[in-house]
Protein backbone atom coordinates (compact mmCIF):
# COMPACT_ATOMS: atom_id res chain seq x y z
CA UNK A 1 0.00 0.00 0.00
CA UNK A 2 1.17 3.55 -0.78
CA UNK A 3 0.93 6.66 1.29
CA UNK A 4 2.42 10.14 1.65
CA UNK A 5 4.92 10.39 4.49
CA UNK A 6 4.46 13.08 6.57
CA UNK A 7 29.38 43.54 -16.74
CA UNK A 8 32.20 41.34 -17.93
CA UNK A 9 32.14 40.34 -21.57
CA UNK A 10 31.12 36.88 -22.54
CA UNK A 11 33.59 34.80 -24.47
CA UNK A 12 33.56 31.56 -26.33
CA UNK A 13 37.11 30.66 -27.26
CA UNK A 14 38.12 28.18 -29.92
CA UNK A 15 41.65 27.14 -29.12
CA UNK A 16 44.50 24.79 -29.82
CA UNK A 17 46.77 24.05 -26.83
CA UNK A 18 46.06 26.72 -24.23
CA UNK A 19 48.77 29.06 -22.90
CA UNK A 20 50.33 28.15 -19.58
CA UNK A 21 48.81 31.09 -17.73
CA UNK A 22 45.31 30.23 -18.95
CA UNK A 23 45.25 26.47 -18.82
CA UNK A 24 42.68 24.91 -21.06
CA UNK A 25 40.63 21.82 -20.33
CA UNK A 26 42.19 18.42 -20.15
CA UNK A 27 41.34 15.75 -22.70
CA UNK A 28 37.63 14.92 -22.64
CA UNK A 29 36.76 12.61 -19.77
CA UNK A 30 35.37 9.26 -20.91
CA UNK A 31 31.67 8.48 -20.96
CA UNK A 32 31.35 5.23 -19.05
CA UNK A 33 27.88 3.66 -18.60
CA UNK A 34 28.79 1.52 -15.59
CA UNK A 35 31.40 1.41 -12.83
CA UNK A 36 31.48 -0.74 -9.71
CA UNK A 37 33.61 -0.14 -6.65
CA UNK A 38 34.09 1.31 -3.23
CA UNK A 39 33.89 4.65 -1.48
CA UNK A 40 30.82 6.06 -3.17
CA UNK A 41 29.43 6.67 -6.65
CA UNK A 42 28.21 9.45 -8.92
CA UNK A 43 26.19 9.15 -12.11
CA UNK A 44 25.18 12.04 -14.36
CA UNK A 45 24.81 12.81 -18.03
CA UNK A 46 28.22 14.52 -18.21
CA UNK A 47 31.73 13.18 -17.51
CA UNK A 48 33.14 16.49 -16.23
CA UNK A 49 30.26 16.83 -13.77
CA UNK A 50 30.48 13.23 -12.57
CA UNK A 51 34.25 13.58 -12.10
CA UNK A 52 33.77 16.70 -10.01
CA UNK A 53 31.30 14.84 -7.83
CA UNK A 54 33.64 11.89 -7.32
CA UNK A 55 36.50 14.25 -6.51
CA UNK A 56 34.37 15.75 -3.73
CA UNK A 57 33.75 12.26 -2.33
CA UNK A 58 37.48 11.51 -2.46
CA UNK A 59 38.18 14.66 -0.45
CA UNK A 60 35.86 13.42 2.29
CA UNK A 61 32.63 15.08 1.24
CA UNK A 62 29.36 13.23 1.60
CA UNK A 63 26.63 12.48 -0.93
CA UNK A 64 24.97 15.87 -0.50
CA UNK A 65 28.23 17.78 -0.96
CA UNK A 66 28.95 15.76 -4.11
CA UNK A 67 25.40 16.18 -5.44
CA UNK A 68 25.56 19.97 -5.15
CA UNK A 69 29.01 20.07 -6.76
CA UNK A 70 27.81 17.82 -9.60
CA UNK A 71 24.67 19.91 -10.11
CA UNK A 72 26.71 23.13 -10.23
CA UNK A 73 28.97 21.55 -12.85
CA UNK A 74 25.96 20.48 -14.92
CA UNK A 75 24.94 24.15 -14.92
CA UNK A 76 28.16 24.72 -16.85
CA UNK A 77 28.26 21.72 -19.19
CA UNK A 78 24.53 20.96 -19.54
CA UNK A 79 23.12 24.51 -19.34
CA UNK A 80 20.24 23.88 -21.75
CA UNK A 81 18.73 21.38 -19.33
CA UNK A 82 19.45 22.83 -15.88
CA UNK A 83 21.22 25.55 -13.97
CA UNK A 84 20.82 28.30 -11.42
CA UNK A 85 17.99 29.82 -13.47
CA UNK A 86 15.72 26.83 -12.78
CA UNK A 87 14.43 24.47 -10.11
CA UNK A 88 14.12 20.84 -9.12
CA UNK A 89 13.46 18.15 -6.52
CA UNK A 90 16.08 16.71 -4.16
CA UNK A 91 15.53 13.33 -2.47
CA UNK A 92 17.95 12.33 0.33
CA UNK A 93 18.50 9.09 2.24
CA UNK A 94 20.27 9.39 5.59
CA UNK A 95 22.12 6.14 6.34
CA UNK A 96 22.40 6.94 10.05
CA UNK A 97 18.67 7.34 10.62
CA UNK A 98 17.35 5.32 7.68
CA UNK A 99 15.10 8.25 6.83
CA UNK A 100 14.24 9.60 3.36
CA UNK A 101 13.57 13.35 3.11
CA UNK A 102 12.91 15.70 0.23
CA UNK A 103 13.40 19.33 -0.76
CA UNK A 104 10.98 21.03 -3.14
CA UNK A 105 12.99 23.61 -5.09
CA UNK A 106 10.32 24.05 -7.75
CA UNK A 107 10.03 27.50 -9.32
CA UNK A 108 7.14 29.75 -8.26
CA UNK A 109 5.00 32.17 -10.22
CA UNK A 110 5.47 35.88 -9.44
CA UNK A 111 2.95 37.44 -7.10
CA UNK A 112 1.48 39.34 -10.06
CA UNK A 113 0.50 36.12 -11.84
CA UNK A 114 -3.17 35.22 -12.20
CA UNK A 115 -5.02 32.33 -13.81
CA UNK A 116 -5.05 34.49 -16.97
CA UNK A 117 -1.23 34.53 -17.19
CA UNK A 118 -1.17 32.88 -20.62
CA UNK A 119 -4.51 34.17 -21.92
CA UNK A 120 -4.86 37.09 -24.35
CA UNK A 121 -8.10 38.38 -25.82
CA UNK A 122 -9.93 35.46 -24.26
CA UNK A 123 -7.75 32.76 -25.88
CA UNK A 124 -4.67 30.86 -24.66
CA UNK A 125 -1.35 31.97 -26.11
CA UNK A 126 0.30 29.70 -28.66
CA UNK A 127 2.71 27.53 -26.72
CA UNK A 128 5.74 28.58 -28.82
CA UNK A 129 5.09 32.23 -27.98
CA UNK A 130 4.58 31.54 -24.30
CA UNK A 131 7.75 29.48 -23.87
CA UNK A 132 10.08 32.14 -25.32
CA UNK A 133 9.04 35.02 -23.12
CA UNK A 134 9.45 36.72 -19.79
CA UNK A 135 5.93 35.55 -18.93
CA UNK A 136 7.11 31.95 -18.66
CA UNK A 137 9.94 32.57 -16.18
CA UNK A 138 9.38 31.31 -12.65
CA UNK A 139 11.34 32.38 -9.58
CA UNK A 140 14.38 30.04 -9.57
CA UNK A 141 14.71 27.54 -6.75
CA UNK A 142 17.87 25.62 -7.64
CA UNK A 143 20.41 27.77 -5.74
CA UNK A 144 18.23 27.77 -2.61
CA UNK A 145 17.93 23.98 -2.91
CA UNK A 146 21.72 23.65 -2.86
CA UNK A 147 21.96 25.94 0.14
CA UNK A 148 19.27 24.16 2.11
CA UNK A 149 20.58 20.67 1.30
CA UNK A 150 24.07 21.61 2.48
CA UNK A 151 22.77 23.22 5.65
CA UNK A 152 20.58 20.26 6.46
CA UNK A 153 22.76 17.30 5.53
CA UNK A 154 26.08 18.44 4.02
CA UNK A 155 29.55 18.87 5.46
CA UNK A 156 30.71 21.61 3.06
CA UNK A 157 29.45 25.10 2.27
CA UNK A 158 28.36 26.71 -0.98
CA UNK A 159 31.77 28.20 -1.66
CA UNK A 160 33.48 24.82 -1.39
CA UNK A 161 30.93 22.92 -3.45
CA UNK A 162 30.56 25.54 -6.20
CA UNK A 163 34.28 26.22 -6.59
CA UNK A 164 35.01 23.26 -8.92
CA UNK A 165 32.19 24.28 -11.27
CA UNK A 166 33.37 27.89 -11.19
CA UNK A 167 36.83 26.70 -12.24
CA UNK A 168 35.32 24.52 -14.97
CA UNK A 169 33.35 27.47 -16.38
CA UNK A 170 36.50 29.61 -16.34
CA UNK A 171 38.95 27.14 -17.91
CA UNK A 172 36.38 25.65 -20.28
CA UNK A 173 35.41 22.21 -21.49
CA UNK A 174 35.40 20.38 -24.80
CA UNK A 175 32.24 20.83 -26.86
CA UNK A 176 30.64 17.50 -27.72
CA UNK A 177 28.00 16.62 -30.29
CA UNK A 178 25.10 16.93 -27.83
CA UNK A 179 26.11 20.44 -26.69
CA UNK A 180 26.51 21.53 -30.32
CA UNK A 181 23.20 20.01 -31.40
CA UNK A 182 21.27 21.57 -28.54
CA UNK A 183 22.46 25.02 -29.60
CA UNK A 184 21.78 24.23 -33.24
CA UNK A 185 18.19 23.19 -32.52
CA UNK A 186 17.60 26.42 -30.61
CA UNK A 187 19.61 28.74 -32.87
CA UNK A 188 16.58 30.68 -34.14
CA UNK A 189 15.45 31.46 -30.58
CA UNK A 190 18.93 32.14 -29.23
CA UNK A 191 19.72 34.52 -32.11
CA UNK A 192 16.85 36.80 -31.06
CA UNK A 193 18.39 37.71 -27.66
CA UNK A 194 21.61 39.72 -27.54
CA UNK A 195 23.01 38.00 -24.46
CA UNK A 196 22.13 34.49 -25.63
CA UNK A 197 23.45 35.10 -29.15
CA UNK A 198 26.75 36.45 -27.86
CA UNK A 199 27.28 33.47 -25.56
CA UNK A 200 26.09 30.52 -27.64
CA UNK A 201 26.33 31.74 -31.26
CA UNK A 202 29.73 33.40 -31.56
CA UNK A 203 30.14 34.62 -35.11
CA UNK A 204 26.59 33.45 -35.78
CA UNK A 205 27.36 29.75 -35.38
CA UNK A 206 27.29 27.23 -32.52
CA UNK A 207 30.72 26.36 -31.07
CA UNK A 208 32.28 23.59 -33.13
CA UNK A 209 32.52 20.04 -31.84
CA UNK A 210 35.95 19.60 -30.29
CA UNK A 211 36.40 23.32 -29.56
CA UNK A 212 36.71 24.75 -26.07
CA UNK A 213 33.75 26.57 -24.54
CA UNK A 214 34.31 29.02 -21.71
CA UNK A 215 31.74 31.01 -19.75
CA UNK A 216 33.60 33.48 -17.51
CA UNK A 217 30.43 35.39 -16.69
CA UNK A 218 28.87 32.29 -15.19
CA UNK A 219 32.09 31.65 -13.27
CA UNK A 220 31.87 35.17 -11.83
CA UNK A 221 28.20 34.67 -11.00
CA UNK A 222 28.95 31.42 -9.18
CA UNK A 223 31.66 33.16 -7.20
CA UNK A 224 29.34 36.02 -6.26
CA UNK A 225 26.50 33.72 -5.22
CA UNK A 226 28.82 31.63 -3.05
CA UNK A 227 30.49 34.69 -1.52
CA UNK A 228 27.15 36.25 -0.57
CA UNK A 229 25.50 32.96 0.43
CA UNK A 230 22.92 33.65 -2.32
CA UNK A 231 21.97 37.12 -1.04
CA UNK A 232 23.04 38.58 -4.37
CA UNK A 233 20.41 36.49 -6.17
CA UNK A 234 17.53 36.57 -3.73
CA UNK A 235 17.40 40.33 -3.33
CA UNK A 236 20.73 41.73 -4.56
CA UNK A 237 22.64 42.60 -7.73
CA UNK A 238 22.24 39.28 -9.55
CA UNK A 239 18.55 39.31 -8.69
CA UNK A 240 18.13 42.81 -10.09
CA UNK A 241 19.75 41.72 -13.36
CA UNK A 242 17.49 38.67 -13.49
CA UNK A 243 14.34 40.71 -12.92
CA UNK A 244 15.37 43.21 -15.58
CA UNK A 245 15.83 40.36 -18.09
CA UNK A 246 12.33 39.09 -17.30
CA UNK A 247 10.67 42.50 -17.45
CA UNK A 248 12.76 43.81 -20.37
CA UNK A 249 13.92 40.78 -22.38
CA UNK A 250 17.17 41.60 -24.24
CA UNK A 251 15.66 41.23 -27.71
CA UNK A 252 17.94 41.90 -30.68
CA UNK A 253 16.91 45.16 -32.40
CA UNK A 254 14.92 44.39 -35.50
CA UNK A 255 13.84 40.93 -34.36
CA UNK A 256 10.34 40.01 -35.48
CA UNK A 257 9.77 37.62 -32.56
CA UNK A 258 6.94 38.76 -30.28
CA UNK A 259 8.62 38.38 -26.88
CA UNK A 260 6.27 39.21 -24.04
CA UNK A 261 7.62 40.74 -20.85
CA UNK A 262 7.05 39.17 -17.46
CA UNK A 263 6.02 40.89 -14.25
CA UNK A 264 8.53 39.47 -11.76
CA UNK A 265 9.68 41.75 -8.96
CA UNK A 266 12.79 41.63 -6.80
CA UNK A 267 10.47 40.94 -3.88
CA UNK A 268 9.43 37.68 -5.57
CA UNK A 269 13.01 36.51 -5.35
CA UNK A 270 13.37 37.66 -1.75
CA UNK A 271 10.18 35.80 -0.82
CA UNK A 272 11.20 32.46 -2.34
CA UNK A 273 11.45 29.48 0.00
CA UNK A 274 12.40 25.84 -0.51
CA UNK A 275 9.75 23.53 0.92
CA UNK A 276 10.74 20.55 3.06
CA UNK A 277 8.20 17.86 2.15
CA UNK A 278 7.55 14.33 3.29
CA UNK A 279 8.21 11.86 0.48
CA UNK A 280 5.69 9.55 -1.07
CA UNK A 281 6.12 5.98 0.11
CA UNK A 282 5.10 2.70 -1.46
CA UNK A 283 5.51 -0.96 -0.64
CA UNK A 284 6.31 -2.80 -3.87
CA UNK A 285 7.32 -6.46 -3.84
CA UNK A 286 8.18 -6.06 -0.16
CA UNK A 287 10.47 -3.07 -0.78
CA UNK A 288 10.00 0.57 0.25
CA UNK A 289 9.84 2.97 -2.68
CA UNK A 290 10.22 6.67 -1.87
CA UNK A 291 9.50 9.50 -4.29
CA UNK A 292 8.61 13.17 -4.62
CA UNK A 293 5.26 14.50 -3.46
CA UNK A 294 3.15 17.26 -5.05
CA UNK A 295 3.62 19.60 -6.80
CA UNK A 296 5.58 16.84 -8.48
CA UNK A 297 3.31 14.18 -9.93
CA UNK A 298 6.26 11.80 -10.08
CA UNK A 299 5.84 10.13 -6.71
CA UNK A 300 2.09 9.66 -6.89
CA UNK A 301 1.97 8.56 -10.52
CA UNK A 302 4.89 6.13 -10.36
CA UNK A 303 3.41 4.90 -7.09
CA UNK A 304 -0.07 4.37 -8.51
CA UNK A 305 1.35 2.52 -11.54
CA UNK A 306 3.37 0.22 -9.26
CA UNK A 307 0.33 -0.42 -7.10
CA UNK A 308 -1.69 -1.33 -10.20
CA UNK A 309 1.05 -3.81 -11.12
CA UNK A 310 1.35 -5.22 -7.59
CA UNK A 311 -1.34 -7.83 -8.12
CA UNK A 312 0.37 -9.36 -11.17
CA UNK A 313 3.41 -11.63 -11.01
CA UNK A 314 5.53 -9.89 -13.62
CA UNK A 315 8.48 -12.19 -12.98
CA UNK A 316 6.66 -15.15 -14.52
CA UNK A 317 4.83 -13.18 -17.20
CA UNK A 318 5.89 -13.35 -20.83
CA UNK A 319 7.56 -10.28 -22.30
CA UNK A 320 4.34 -9.34 -24.09
CA UNK A 321 2.25 -9.83 -20.94
CA UNK A 322 4.69 -7.76 -18.88
CA UNK A 323 4.85 -4.87 -21.34
CA UNK A 324 1.08 -4.91 -21.83
CA UNK A 325 0.48 -4.55 -18.09
CA UNK A 326 3.17 -1.87 -17.80
CA UNK A 327 1.68 0.20 -20.65
CA UNK A 328 -1.88 -0.07 -19.34
CA UNK A 329 -0.83 0.79 -15.77
CA UNK A 330 0.69 4.10 -16.81
CA UNK A 331 -2.27 4.87 -19.08
CA UNK A 332 -4.56 4.74 -16.04
CA UNK A 333 -2.24 6.50 -13.61
CA UNK A 334 -1.75 9.37 -16.07
CA UNK A 335 -5.51 9.88 -16.31
CA UNK A 336 -5.59 10.41 -12.55
CA UNK A 337 -2.42 12.53 -12.51
CA UNK A 338 -3.91 15.21 -14.76
CA UNK A 339 -7.08 15.54 -12.76
CA UNK A 340 -5.79 15.64 -9.21
CA UNK A 341 -2.16 16.84 -8.88
CA UNK A 342 -1.15 20.48 -8.39
CA UNK A 343 0.50 22.74 -5.82
CA UNK A 344 -0.74 21.47 -2.42
CA UNK A 345 -0.61 25.01 -1.03
CA UNK A 346 -3.45 25.97 -3.38
CA UNK A 347 -5.58 22.85 -3.68
CA UNK A 348 -6.05 19.61 -1.81
CA UNK A 349 -4.15 16.83 -3.54
CA UNK A 350 -5.73 13.47 -2.56
CA UNK A 351 -2.31 11.81 -2.32
CA UNK A 352 -3.38 9.22 0.22
CA UNK A 353 -6.16 8.07 -2.08
CA UNK A 354 -4.05 8.16 -5.24
CA UNK A 355 -1.46 6.05 -3.47
CA UNK A 356 -3.78 3.56 -1.81
CA UNK A 357 -3.82 -0.08 -2.82
CA UNK A 358 -7.61 -0.07 -2.73
CA UNK A 359 -7.73 2.66 -5.37
CA UNK A 360 -5.07 0.94 -7.48
CA UNK A 361 -7.02 -2.31 -7.36
CA UNK A 362 -10.10 -0.47 -8.63
CA UNK A 363 -8.02 0.62 -11.62
CA UNK A 364 -6.10 -2.63 -12.15
CA UNK A 365 -9.28 -4.64 -12.66
CA UNK A 366 -9.98 -2.58 -15.78
CA UNK A 367 -6.96 -4.13 -17.51
CA UNK A 368 -7.73 -7.13 -19.69
CA UNK A 369 -5.03 -9.61 -20.74
CA UNK A 370 -6.10 -9.70 -24.39
CA UNK A 371 -7.40 -6.20 -25.09
CA UNK A 372 -6.26 -2.60 -24.90
CA UNK A 373 -8.14 -0.01 -22.89
CA UNK A 374 -9.48 2.76 -25.13
CA UNK A 375 -7.72 6.09 -24.68
CA UNK A 376 -7.93 8.59 -23.35
CA UNK A 377 -9.23 7.03 -20.17
CA UNK A 378 -11.19 9.28 -17.80
CA UNK A 379 -9.87 9.96 -14.34
CA UNK A 380 -11.33 8.16 -11.35
CA UNK A 381 -12.02 9.57 -7.89
CA UNK A 382 -9.44 8.24 -5.40
CA UNK A 383 -11.50 9.54 -2.50
CA UNK A 384 -14.26 7.06 -3.25
CA UNK A 385 -12.97 4.18 -5.38
CA UNK A 386 -15.56 2.27 -7.38
CA UNK A 387 -14.34 -1.18 -8.49
CA UNK A 388 -13.88 -1.43 -12.24
CA UNK A 389 -15.65 1.84 -12.84
CA UNK A 390 -14.21 5.13 -13.99
CA UNK A 391 -15.97 8.37 -13.08
CA UNK A 392 -16.20 11.32 -15.42
CA UNK A 393 -13.08 13.45 -15.40
CA UNK A 394 -10.31 15.07 -17.35
CA UNK A 395 -8.60 12.88 -19.89
CA UNK A 396 -6.40 14.95 -22.20
CA UNK A 397 -2.60 14.81 -21.95
CA UNK A 398 -0.56 17.95 -21.29
CA UNK A 399 3.14 17.42 -22.00
CA UNK A 400 5.89 19.21 -20.13
CA UNK A 401 9.57 19.67 -20.92
CA UNK A 402 11.76 16.84 -22.07
CA UNK A 403 15.11 18.56 -21.46
CA UNK A 404 15.85 18.15 -17.78
CA UNK A 405 18.76 16.39 -16.07
CA UNK A 406 19.12 13.89 -13.26
CA UNK A 407 22.04 12.91 -11.05
CA UNK A 408 22.39 10.13 -8.53
CA UNK A 409 25.03 10.01 -5.78
CA UNK A 410 26.06 7.67 -2.95
CA UNK A 411 28.87 8.00 -0.41
CA UNK A 412 31.02 5.64 1.67
CA UNK A 413 28.72 6.02 4.68
CA UNK A 414 25.70 4.83 2.68
CA UNK A 415 23.95 8.18 2.21
CA UNK A 416 22.23 8.59 -1.15
CA UNK A 417 20.85 11.50 -3.20
CA UNK A 418 18.52 11.33 -6.20
CA UNK A 419 18.20 14.83 -7.65
CA UNK A 420 16.30 15.96 -10.76
CA UNK A 421 16.66 19.59 -11.86
CA UNK A 422 15.56 21.57 -14.89
CA UNK A 423 15.02 24.86 -16.69
CA UNK A 424 12.01 23.28 -18.49
CA UNK A 425 12.29 23.23 -22.30
CA UNK A 426 15.67 22.70 -23.95
CA UNK A 427 17.25 26.12 -23.55
CA UNK A 428 14.51 27.26 -21.15
CA UNK A 429 13.03 30.61 -22.10
CA UNK A 430 15.98 31.25 -24.42
CA UNK A 431 16.97 34.29 -22.34
CA UNK A 432 20.48 34.50 -20.88
CA UNK A 433 20.64 37.05 -18.06
CA UNK A 434 22.91 39.77 -19.50
CA UNK A 435 26.25 39.88 -17.76
CA UNK A 436 25.53 36.75 -15.73
CA UNK A 437 25.96 33.84 -18.16
CA UNK A 438 22.96 31.64 -17.28
CA UNK A 439 19.66 30.83 -18.97
CA UNK A 440 16.29 31.52 -17.40
CA UNK A 441 13.67 28.82 -17.12
CA UNK A 442 10.29 28.75 -18.85
CA UNK A 443 8.82 26.60 -16.10
CA UNK A 444 5.50 28.41 -15.84
CA UNK A 445 4.42 26.81 -19.11
CA UNK A 446 3.94 23.65 -17.01
CA UNK A 447 0.70 25.27 -15.82
CA UNK A 448 -2.44 24.62 -17.79
CA UNK A 449 -3.05 27.77 -19.83
CA UNK A 450 -6.81 27.34 -19.39
CA UNK A 451 -8.86 24.73 -17.57
CA UNK A 452 -8.92 21.56 -19.74
CA UNK A 453 -12.68 21.29 -19.17
CA UNK A 454 -14.61 24.55 -19.13
CA UNK A 455 -16.28 25.19 -15.80
CA UNK A 456 -14.40 22.41 -13.98
CA UNK A 457 -11.92 23.70 -11.35
CA UNK A 458 -8.40 22.51 -12.03
CA UNK A 459 -5.45 22.27 -9.61
CA UNK A 460 -2.79 23.30 -12.12
CA UNK A 461 -3.86 26.75 -13.31
CA UNK A 462 -1.44 29.66 -12.74
CA UNK A 463 -1.67 31.74 -9.58
CA UNK A 464 0.41 34.15 -7.48
CA UNK A 465 3.29 32.36 -5.79
CA UNK A 466 2.09 29.00 -7.11
CA UNK A 467 4.31 26.09 -8.16
CA UNK A 468 3.41 24.36 -11.46
CA UNK A 469 2.91 20.63 -11.53
CA UNK A 470 5.99 18.62 -12.50
CA UNK A 471 6.70 15.07 -13.69
CA UNK A 472 10.15 14.81 -12.11
CA UNK A 473 10.45 11.52 -10.23
CA UNK A 474 13.70 11.09 -8.27
CA UNK A 475 13.24 7.74 -6.52
CA UNK A 476 15.01 5.77 -3.78
CA UNK A 477 14.24 2.10 -3.02
CA UNK A 478 15.01 0.55 0.37
CA UNK A 479 14.97 -2.97 1.75
CA UNK A 480 14.49 -3.01 5.52
CA UNK A 481 15.94 0.48 5.77
CA UNK A 482 18.97 -0.15 3.52
CA UNK A 483 19.38 1.23 0.02
CA UNK A 484 18.67 -1.09 -2.88
CA UNK A 485 18.85 1.48 -5.66
CA UNK A 486 18.17 5.09 -6.56
CA UNK A 487 17.09 6.29 -10.00
CA UNK A 488 15.68 9.20 -11.95
CA UNK A 489 15.55 10.64 -15.45
CA UNK A 490 14.84 13.73 -17.52
CA UNK A 491 12.14 13.58 -20.16
CA UNK A 492 9.14 15.68 -19.13
CA UNK A 493 6.09 13.53 -18.61
CA UNK A 494 8.04 10.54 -19.96
CA UNK A 495 10.08 10.63 -16.73
CA UNK A 496 7.28 8.79 -14.96
CA UNK A 497 7.10 5.96 -17.48
CA UNK A 498 10.90 5.74 -17.69
CA UNK A 499 11.30 5.35 -13.93
CA UNK A 500 8.45 2.84 -13.75
CA UNK A 501 9.91 0.79 -16.60
CA UNK A 502 13.40 0.75 -15.03
CA UNK A 503 12.02 -0.27 -11.63
CA UNK A 504 9.95 -3.11 -13.03
CA UNK A 505 12.77 -4.21 -15.30
CA UNK A 506 15.19 -4.43 -12.38
CA UNK A 507 12.88 -5.62 -9.61
CA UNK A 508 10.46 -7.85 -11.52
CA UNK A 509 12.24 -8.95 -14.66
CA UNK A 510 15.56 -9.38 -12.83
CA UNK A 511 17.50 -7.45 -15.45
CA UNK A 512 20.82 -5.97 -14.41
CA UNK A 513 20.51 -2.29 -13.54
CA UNK A 514 22.51 -1.38 -16.65
CA UNK A 515 20.25 -3.49 -18.86
CA UNK A 516 17.14 -2.00 -17.23
CA UNK A 517 18.42 1.51 -17.96
CA UNK A 518 19.49 0.63 -21.51
CA UNK A 519 16.32 -1.28 -22.47
CA UNK A 520 14.23 0.20 -25.33
CA UNK A 521 11.44 2.34 -23.91
CA UNK A 522 7.79 3.04 -24.50
CA UNK A 523 5.85 5.85 -22.83
CA UNK A 524 2.08 5.48 -22.58
CA UNK A 525 0.53 8.60 -21.03
CA UNK A 526 -3.19 8.09 -21.59
CA UNK A 527 -3.21 8.48 -25.36
CA UNK A 528 -4.48 6.30 -28.18
CA UNK A 529 -0.95 5.79 -29.53
CA UNK A 530 2.10 4.93 -27.41
CA UNK A 531 5.35 6.74 -28.28
CA UNK A 532 8.23 4.27 -28.33
CA UNK A 533 11.85 4.11 -29.36
CA UNK A 534 12.76 2.42 -32.66
CA UNK A 535 14.35 -0.56 -30.92
CA UNK A 536 11.18 -1.13 -28.92
CA UNK A 537 9.01 -1.10 -32.05
CA UNK A 538 11.41 -3.42 -33.87
CA UNK A 539 11.41 -6.05 -31.10
CA UNK A 540 9.38 -9.21 -31.47
CA UNK A 541 7.38 -8.33 -28.36
CA UNK A 542 6.00 -5.25 -30.13
CA UNK A 543 4.35 -7.50 -32.69
CA UNK A 544 2.61 -9.36 -29.89
CA UNK A 545 1.50 -6.07 -28.36
CA UNK A 546 0.15 -4.86 -31.69
CA UNK A 547 -1.82 -8.10 -32.02
CA UNK A 548 -3.58 -7.22 -28.76
CA UNK A 549 -4.39 -3.74 -30.08
CA UNK A 550 -1.50 -1.50 -29.07
CA UNK A 551 -0.41 1.17 -31.55
CA UNK A 552 3.00 2.83 -31.53
CA UNK A 553 4.62 5.99 -32.87
CA UNK A 554 8.38 6.32 -33.09
CA UNK A 555 10.21 8.63 -30.70
CA UNK A 556 13.97 9.10 -31.19
CA UNK A 557 14.82 8.98 -27.48
CA UNK A 558 12.87 8.64 -24.25
CA UNK A 559 14.63 9.81 -21.10
CA UNK A 560 18.29 9.74 -20.06
CA UNK A 561 18.39 7.97 -16.72
CA UNK A 562 21.10 7.69 -14.09
CA UNK A 563 21.10 5.31 -11.16
CA UNK A 564 23.14 3.75 -8.36
CA UNK A 565 22.63 0.52 -6.47
CA UNK A 566 24.24 -1.19 -3.49
CA UNK A 567 25.76 -4.63 -4.02
CA UNK A 568 25.46 -7.29 -1.34
CA UNK A 569 29.18 -6.94 -0.53
CA UNK A 570 28.82 -3.20 0.09
CA UNK A 571 30.20 -1.97 -3.22
CA UNK A 572 28.37 0.68 -5.22
CA UNK A 573 27.32 0.27 -8.83
CA UNK A 574 26.89 3.53 -10.77
CA UNK A 575 24.93 3.31 -14.03
CA UNK A 576 24.26 5.83 -16.79
CA UNK A 577 22.88 5.70 -20.30
CA UNK A 578 25.08 3.86 -22.80
CA UNK A 579 23.86 5.88 -25.82
CA UNK A 580 20.94 8.26 -25.05
CA UNK A 581 22.05 11.92 -25.09
CA UNK A 582 25.44 10.74 -26.29
CA UNK A 583 25.89 8.47 -23.27
CA UNK A 584 26.22 9.32 -19.60
CA UNK A 585 29.06 9.12 -17.11
CA UNK A 586 29.11 6.66 -14.22
CA UNK A 587 31.90 6.97 -11.66
CA UNK A 588 32.92 5.32 -8.39
CA UNK A 589 35.58 6.53 -6.00
CA UNK A 590 37.66 3.35 -6.25
CA UNK A 591 37.01 0.79 -8.98
CA UNK A 592 37.15 -2.75 -7.74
Amino acid sequence: MLRTVAALSLSVVLVAPAPALAAGPADPAPRVPEQVGWGGAVSSVDPDASQIGVDVLRRGGNAVDAAVATAAALGVTDPFSAGIGGGGFFVHYDARTGRVSTLDGRETAPRAATDQLFVENGAPLPFAEAMTSGLSVGVPGTPRTWQQALRRWGTMNLRETMAPAEALARRGFVVDRTFNQQITSNAARFADFTSTRDLYLPGGQPPAIGSTFRNPQLADTYRELARTDLASLYGGAVGRDLVKAVRQPPVVPGSTRNVRAGAMELSDLARYRVEHRDPTHSRYRGLDVYGMAAPSSGGTTVGEALNILESTDLTKASEVEYLHRFIESTKLSFADRLRWVGDPAFSRVPAEGLLSQRFADSRACLIKPDAVLPAPQPAADPRNPAPCEATAGLANLRDDAERTTHLTVADRWGNVVAYTLTIEAEGGSGIVVPGRGFLLNNELTDFEFVAPTAGVPHPNLPGPGKRPRSSMAPTIVLDHGRVVLAVGSPGGSTIITTVTQILTGRLDRKMSLLDAVAAPRASQRNAAVTPAEAAFIAAASAQGLQAIGHRFSQNAEIGAATAVERASDGRWRAVAEPTRRGGGAARVVKVG
